[in-house]
């Protein structure tokens, strides 16, 4: 029997808390339900979720196929130790990347459809995620930028984007992912993407994103930096607060999101589980 789901929106253009439900048990007809509020608020939270990883991985998959079943972010070592921020090593160096505004994956040939995360422990100070809406982003440009960006492009990797903090990645015939390497050319996306399945129109940038094609370096750093500073402003963005037990989805399709900054002599535990993307709708251009 389907539950009546208890939503309530955030203040912002997008994002809703769901509360009432374990979304580890949700019967078929209450994911349907699930999905339709996730395709019209791109964020849901759900508090007090406290999922094992079998649950985890299991709620993500009613979503689509993995691109990674799981993933712990983290400054905790696996043999329990702290991973200090003086180390300095490739997986700080990912931490700090991924406080820059961000989509997951659009580095690699397809795009992730979005992602389940969920916390374990959490710091007492820091360690917020951001969401940024860039279907609301696209909805509030003028006329004339709406007109500037229709039709341009721009090439995503990820070896540029950690080289500004220092990572030095393979390139593109075998570009490092953060979780793996893949082989192929720099993929190359529109500045404005349409929803496969809501049919809205966002805006596609982020720290992976760079080199314009048709426009000089100085002119696309500047374009991408405006568009990135634009979207990312009340009330496009939330940060959220978490909690031990607290569980997200988000639609990397539309929303781009970011990491904060945390005190890192305490704990930080999170897992990511990554959500495929549809190659019919996510693959990059041809270059």
């Amino acid at each position: 029997m389907t539950r009546t789901l208890d939503i309530e929106p955030i203040d912002a253009t997008f994002g809703a808390v769901v509360r009432g439900i374990k979304v580890a048990e949700v019967d078929d007809e209450t994911f349907r339900a699930l999905y339709d509020a996730w395709l019209q608020y791109a964020l849901l939270i759900f508090p007090d979720q406290h999922l094992q990883r079998d649950q985890q991985i299991a709620f993500a998959k009613r979503f689509g196929p993995l691109e990674f079943e799981m993933t712990a972010i983290s400054n905790v070592r696996s043999d329990g130790t702290l991973r200090l921020e003086k180390d300095n090593d490739d997986v700080m160096k990912i931490l700090k990347g991924n406080m820059g505004w961000h989509h997951d994956s659009t580095y690699m040939p397809v795009q992730a459809k979005g992602a389940v995360f969920s916390a374990e422990e959490v710091p007492t100070i820091g360690g917020r995620t951001g969401f940024a809406d860039m279907r609301a982003a696209y909805d509030a440009l003028d006329p004339a930028m709406k007109a500037r960006i229709e039709g341009l492009n721009a090439y995503h990797s990820l070896h540029y984007s950690q080289g500004k903090v220092g990572h030095q990645t393979r390139k593109a015939d075998g570009e490092y992912s953060g979780y793996g390497l893949h082989d192929g050319p720099v993929p190359l996306r529109p500045l404005v993407k349409t929803h496969p399945e809501t049919g809205r129109k966002s805006l596609l940038a982020g720290r992976h994103a760079h080199n314009i094609p048709g426009l000089s370096q100085e002119a696309s750093d500047s374009l991408l930096r405006e568009l990135i500073d634009f979207a990312c402003q009340p009330p496009r963005i939330y940060h959220h607060d978490w909690t031990p037990g607290d569980a997200v989805v988000w639609d990397n399709r539309c929303l781009m999101h970011q990491a904060t900054p945390w005190d890192m002599t305490q704990r930080r535990i999170m897992w990511h589980s990554r959500i495929a993307g549809d190659p019919a709708s996510e693959s990059s251009l041809a270059a």
